[in-house]
């Protein structure tokens, strides 16, 4: 099946446009996903996405699908779109979902604020 292939995996990696799912949420998702967000509206988001697992393993799943998709051609964004990113932002941005709690607001029109996701304690210590 090719799962855990690490040749092809590290191969798929060389291509990538954005190297980690930070990039690709600060870098495309945040400026071109605009919504306006607010901790009573029907859109809820975290600056801080990164402290919440679920928003971690969504938006990672939707970095890999958006880089395999990319290659597709004429109708691979329009899959993306479809069949990956309004699933999981509904259900992340949603009066449920791991954002439910969060405060952050913007106006309709401006990208998504992000905070940058901290680098990993190379010590291994916890924070």
């Amino acid at each position: 099946f090719g799962w855990g292939d690490a040749p092809a995996a590290a191969a798929s990696a060389a291509v990538q446009v954005f190297p980690d799912v930070d990039a690709f949420v600060r870098g495309f998702l945040a400026p071109v996903y605009r919504r306006e967000v607010s901790p009573r509206g029907e859109s809820r988001w975290d600056p801080e996405w990164w402290r919440h697992p679920e928003a971690v393993a969504r938006l990672e799943a939707l970095h890999l699908a958006w880089e395999a998709l990319r290659l597709e051609g004429a109708t691979g964004m329009s899959v993306w779109w479809r069949d990956h990113a309004d699933y999981h932002l509904a259900v992340l941005m949603g009066p449920t979902g791991p954002f439910a709690r969060t405060s952050a607001t913007t106006e309709s029109g401006e990208p998504l604020p992000c905070a940058p996701r901290p680098e990993p304690d190379p010590t291994g210590a916890a924070s």
